[in-house]
């Protein structure tokens, strides 16, 4: 008897640690015009697409090339090129924008996450912005969408460029903690607005080839636009609905000139995936970083920016 009310007790005592370590770590939503007058840039602002103000940042060299669009990947924001954006914004007109469910756009007014909408918003803020063909870049999810707008509207693509990009299925190495939290039904229910911010710095160190790179700073802006309104909802949705699908059967149709960028210690999406881009894809070259992960954009910047450079002033 007296074994049984020690063990009662410690679970008691382990139940309430953990319900105080929860409660500890949940966060409300913020609301985005608290979060904007930190997190916009002088060059973006917020431009009406399909029923939903998309935040969108425009700027660069003002002449006659062809523009370049950035497209960000799952969790991250328009912030994360902010080192490319500084080397191409002296060559190239720069357009990049927080993609609906993230960033300080925050989610899609009809829960709608497929590719297809996705390209359909890319699409959209062209044709906002005036821009009748562009080059078209993505990292992750965003080189899914990139890779999807130029098999669903080859006419606004010129040319590609994919960072560890997703479309095909696959096997992660390591998965971040922060998307396996998003994708659990139960921990989902149990832990509403349950986010440490070290779980936060985990993830984001998940996707790095160094982790040692990622700041405080890094870590702060992940953290705070994902508790923008609404992201944290809509995150689930997007993991299910934007699922490989047929459009990657297109990719040997595609006969503009793309280029792949790969980190080797990418653990999310593995190597062999951009080989396999580069097999599928008829006009493409492939260029490995051994030393970067999956965010190889935003690891090292400079080293990464050089061949891109390259590549669309060609």
């Amino acid at each position: 008897m007296k074994i049984f009310k020690i063990i009662v007790g410690t679970l008691i005592v382990l139940m309430a640690g953990g319900y105080l370590f929860v409660k500890m770590h949940s966060v409300d939503d913020i609301p985005v015009e608290q979060l904007a007058s930190k997190w916009m840039y002088k060059t973006s602002t917020f431009v009406d697409v399909n029923g939903l103000r998309v935040h969108v940042s425009d700027e660069g060299a003002n002449n006659s090339a062809v523009p370049i669009v950035l497209i960000h990947g799952t969790g991250a924001s328009l912030h994360t090129w902010d080192g490319w954006v500084s080397e191409l914004k002296n060559e190239r007109r720069v357009i990049r924008f927080d993609l609906p469910g993230f960033g300080l756009t925050g989610p899609e007014p009809d829960n709608n996450y497929t590719i297809e909408q996705y390209t359909n918003y890319v699409v959209g803020i062209l044709d906002s912005l005036g821009v009748s063909e562009a080059i078209i870049a993505g990292n992750s999810l965003g080189g899914y969408i990139a890779w999807a707008t130029a098999v669903r509207y080859p006419n606004r693509v010129s040319k590609l460029v994919l960072v560890d990009a997703s479309g095909y299925p696959y096997e992660a190495e390591s998965v971040p903690i922060a998307f396996k939290l998003s994708q659990n039904k139960l921990a989902k229910l149990l832990l509403k607005n349950f986010i440490p911010k070290f779980v936060i710095r985990s993830s984001v160190e998940n996707v790095f080839g160094n982790p040692a790179l990622v700041t405080d700073y890094l870590v702060d802006r992940y953290y705070e636009l994902t508790l923008r309104e609404g992201n944290r909802a809509a995150i689930k949705e997007r993991f299910e609905q934007t699922q490989p699908g047929e459009l990657r059967k297109s990719l040997p149709k595609l006969t503009i000139p793309t280029l792949i960028l790969w980190g080797a210690k990418d653990k999310l999406i593995p190597l062999k995936l951009g080989k396999r881009f580069e097999k599928d894809i008829p006009n493409s070259s492939l260029i490995i970083f051994d030393e970067l992960g999956h965010v190889p954009h935003e690891e090292a910047p400079q080293i990464t920016v050089s061949p891109v450079l390259d590549f669309i002033n060609e």
